[in-house]
Protein backbone atom coordinates (compact mmCIF):
# COMPACT_ATOMS: atom_id res chain seq x y z
CA UNK A 1 0.00 0.00 0.00
CA UNK A 2 1.12 3.54 -0.81
CA UNK A 3 0.02 6.40 1.44
CA UNK A 4 -0.12 9.86 -0.12
CA UNK A 5 -0.32 12.89 2.16
CA UNK A 6 -2.46 15.66 0.68
CA UNK A 7 -2.08 19.19 1.98
CA UNK A 8 -2.40 22.81 0.97
CA UNK A 9 -3.16 26.21 2.44
CA UNK A 10 -6.66 27.59 2.94
CA UNK A 11 -8.55 28.23 -0.29
CA UNK A 12 -6.20 26.24 -2.51
CA UNK A 13 -8.85 23.66 -3.48
CA UNK A 14 -7.73 20.76 -1.33
CA UNK A 15 -11.29 19.59 -0.58
CA UNK A 16 -12.08 19.57 -4.30
CA UNK A 17 -8.91 17.57 -5.01
CA UNK A 18 -9.68 15.10 -2.20
CA UNK A 19 -13.14 14.55 -3.74
CA UNK A 20 -11.50 13.94 -7.13
CA UNK A 21 -9.28 11.23 -5.60
CA UNK A 22 -12.41 9.62 -4.14
CA UNK A 23 -14.15 9.80 -7.54
CA UNK A 24 -11.11 7.97 -8.95
CA UNK A 25 -11.67 5.17 -6.42
CA UNK A 26 -8.93 6.12 -3.95
CA UNK A 27 -10.01 6.04 -0.26
CA UNK A 28 -9.42 9.42 1.41
CA UNK A 29 -9.14 10.08 5.14
CA UNK A 30 -10.01 13.72 5.79
CA UNK A 31 -8.63 15.15 9.01
CA UNK A 32 -11.07 18.09 8.84
CA UNK A 33 -14.03 15.74 8.33
CA UNK A 34 -12.86 13.72 11.35
CA UNK A 35 -12.69 16.89 13.46
CA UNK A 36 -16.22 17.88 12.35
CA UNK A 37 -17.48 14.44 13.37
CA UNK A 38 -15.73 14.60 16.75
CA UNK A 39 -17.06 18.12 17.41
CA UNK A 40 -20.52 17.77 15.87
CA UNK A 41 -23.81 16.90 17.61
CA UNK A 42 -23.09 14.07 20.06
CA UNK A 43 -19.42 14.13 19.03
CA UNK A 44 -16.90 12.29 21.19
CA UNK A 45 -14.98 15.48 22.08
CA UNK A 46 -17.82 17.92 22.76
CA UNK A 47 -17.83 17.38 26.53
CA UNK A 48 -14.02 17.68 26.79
CA UNK A 49 -13.97 20.86 24.70
CA UNK A 50 -16.76 22.41 26.79
CA UNK A 51 -14.79 21.63 29.95
CA UNK A 52 -11.66 23.28 28.53
CA UNK A 53 -13.48 26.17 26.81
CA UNK A 54 -16.75 26.83 28.68
CA UNK A 55 -19.61 28.24 26.60
CA UNK A 56 -18.30 27.03 23.23
CA UNK A 57 -20.72 24.11 22.75
CA UNK A 58 -24.44 23.56 22.46
CA UNK A 59 -27.00 21.11 21.01
CA UNK A 60 -25.26 21.33 17.61
CA UNK A 61 -21.91 20.41 19.15
CA UNK A 62 -18.97 22.81 19.14
CA UNK A 63 -19.72 26.35 17.99
CA UNK A 64 -16.70 26.73 15.71
CA UNK A 65 -17.10 30.51 15.56
CA UNK A 66 -16.97 30.91 19.35
CA UNK A 67 -14.13 28.41 19.71
CA UNK A 68 -12.21 30.04 16.86
CA UNK A 69 -12.38 33.44 18.57
CA UNK A 70 -10.85 31.93 21.70
CA UNK A 71 -7.98 30.08 20.03
CA UNK A 72 -7.07 32.13 16.95
CA UNK A 73 -4.18 34.35 17.99
CA UNK A 74 -3.75 32.60 21.37
CA UNK A 75 -0.99 30.00 21.06
CA UNK A 76 -1.62 28.49 24.51
CA UNK A 77 -5.36 28.08 23.94
CA UNK A 78 -4.70 26.56 20.51
CA UNK A 79 -2.21 24.11 22.04
CA UNK A 80 -4.82 23.09 24.67
CA UNK A 81 -7.38 22.46 21.94
CA UNK A 82 -4.91 20.50 19.80
CA UNK A 83 -4.01 18.31 22.80
CA UNK A 84 -7.67 17.28 22.92
CA UNK A 85 -8.30 16.93 19.18
CA UNK A 86 -5.11 15.50 17.68
CA UNK A 87 -4.99 12.17 19.58
CA UNK A 88 -8.64 11.48 18.70
CA UNK A 89 -8.01 12.22 15.01
CA UNK A 90 -4.93 9.95 15.09
CA UNK A 91 -7.11 7.11 16.45
CA UNK A 92 -9.64 7.63 13.64
CA UNK A 93 -6.84 7.67 11.07
CA UNK A 94 -5.49 4.36 12.40
CA UNK A 95 -8.97 2.81 12.19
CA UNK A 96 -9.28 4.07 8.58
CA UNK A 97 -5.90 2.51 7.76
CA UNK A 98 -6.96 -0.81 9.26
CA UNK A 99 -10.23 -0.72 7.30
CA UNK A 100 -8.48 -0.07 3.97
CA UNK A 101 -5.33 -2.16 4.52
CA UNK A 102 -5.73 -4.03 1.22
CA UNK A 103 -5.97 -0.92 -0.99
CA UNK A 104 -3.00 -0.16 -3.29
CA UNK A 105 -3.25 3.58 -2.56
CA UNK A 106 -4.91 5.73 0.10
CA UNK A 107 -4.83 9.47 0.72
CA UNK A 108 -4.47 11.25 4.06
CA UNK A 109 -5.92 14.75 3.64
CA UNK A 110 -4.09 16.73 6.35
CA UNK A 111 -4.43 20.54 6.16
CA UNK A 112 -1.52 21.33 8.53
CA UNK A 113 0.68 18.39 7.52
CA UNK A 114 3.93 20.39 7.42
CA UNK A 115 3.04 22.80 10.23
CA UNK A 116 2.18 20.03 12.72
CA UNK A 117 4.67 17.39 11.55
CA UNK A 118 2.05 14.92 10.30
CA UNK A 119 4.26 13.35 7.65
CA UNK A 120 5.27 10.16 9.48
CA UNK A 121 4.42 7.00 7.59
CA UNK A 122 3.68 8.73 4.29
CA UNK A 123 5.22 7.54 1.02
CA UNK A 124 4.85 10.94 -0.66
CA UNK A 125 3.25 14.35 -0.19
CA UNK A 126 1.17 16.26 -2.75
CA UNK A 127 0.57 19.96 -2.21
CA UNK A 128 -2.53 21.57 -3.68
CA UNK A 129 -1.72 25.05 -4.89
CA UNK A 130 -3.13 27.96 -6.88
CA UNK A 131 -2.03 31.54 -7.55
CA UNK A 132 -2.28 33.83 -4.49
CA UNK A 133 -4.96 36.03 -6.08
CA UNK A 134 -7.15 32.96 -6.81
CA UNK A 135 -6.68 31.76 -3.22
CA UNK A 136 -7.64 35.17 -1.78
CA UNK A 137 -10.73 35.44 -4.00
CA UNK A 138 -11.91 31.93 -2.99
CA UNK A 139 -11.40 32.48 0.74
CA UNK A 140 -12.98 35.94 0.92
CA UNK A 141 -16.07 34.53 -0.85
CA UNK A 142 -16.71 32.26 2.17
CA UNK A 143 -19.50 33.24 4.57
CA UNK A 144 -18.22 35.14 7.61
CA UNK A 145 -14.68 35.49 6.24
CA UNK A 146 -12.93 38.86 6.53
CA UNK A 147 -9.53 39.98 5.21
CA UNK A 148 -8.29 40.17 8.83
CA UNK A 149 -9.41 36.62 9.64
CA UNK A 150 -7.87 35.39 6.37
CA UNK A 151 -4.56 37.04 7.29
CA UNK A 152 -4.67 35.45 10.78
CA UNK A 153 -5.21 32.00 9.26
CA UNK A 154 -2.43 32.53 6.71
CA UNK A 155 -0.05 33.53 9.52
CA UNK A 156 -0.65 30.14 11.17
CA UNK A 157 0.13 28.30 7.93
CA UNK A 158 3.44 27.70 6.24
CA UNK A 159 3.78 29.88 3.11
CA UNK A 160 2.60 28.21 -0.09
CA UNK A 161 6.05 28.61 -1.70
CA UNK A 162 7.64 26.62 1.16
CA UNK A 163 4.98 23.90 0.93
CA UNK A 164 5.61 23.63 -2.81
CA UNK A 165 9.36 23.36 -2.13
CA UNK A 166 8.83 20.47 0.31
CA UNK A 167 6.28 18.62 -1.83
CA UNK A 168 6.95 15.47 -3.83
CA UNK A 169 4.11 16.48 -6.15
CA UNK A 170 2.21 19.72 -6.81
CA UNK A 171 -1.43 19.70 -7.92
CA UNK A 172 -2.35 22.99 -9.61
CA UNK A 173 -5.96 24.07 -9.03
CA UNK A 174 -5.57 27.42 -10.74
CA UNK A 175 -6.69 25.64 -13.92
CA UNK A 176 -9.95 23.99 -15.04
CA UNK A 177 -11.42 21.07 -13.07
CA UNK A 178 -10.77 18.87 -16.09
CA UNK A 179 -7.06 19.76 -16.07
CA UNK A 180 -6.86 19.17 -12.31
CA UNK A 181 -8.55 15.76 -12.74
CA UNK A 182 -5.96 14.85 -15.39
CA UNK A 183 -3.12 15.78 -13.00
CA UNK A 184 -4.67 13.48 -10.38
CA UNK A 185 -5.12 10.65 -12.88
CA UNK A 186 -1.45 10.92 -13.85
CA UNK A 187 -0.35 11.09 -10.21
CA UNK A 188 -2.33 7.95 -9.31
CA UNK A 189 -0.78 6.11 -12.27
CA UNK A 190 2.70 7.30 -11.22
CA UNK A 191 2.22 6.20 -7.61
CA UNK A 192 0.92 2.80 -8.65
CA UNK A 193 3.86 2.26 -11.00
CA UNK A 194 1.97 2.99 -14.20
CA UNK A 195 -0.98 0.73 -13.39
CA UNK A 196 -4.28 2.38 -14.30
CA UNK A 197 -7.09 2.05 -11.78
Amino acid sequence: MKILGLTGSIGMGKSTVAAMFEEAGVPVFGADAAVHQLQGPGGALVRQIEAAFPGTTGPAGVDRGKLGKLVLGDAQALARLEAIVHPAVADMRKAFLDQHHDEPLIVFDIPLLFEKGGGAGLDAVAVVSAPAEVQRERVLARPGMTPEKFDQILNLQMPDAEKRRRADYIIDTGVSHQETREQIRQLIACLLGGKER
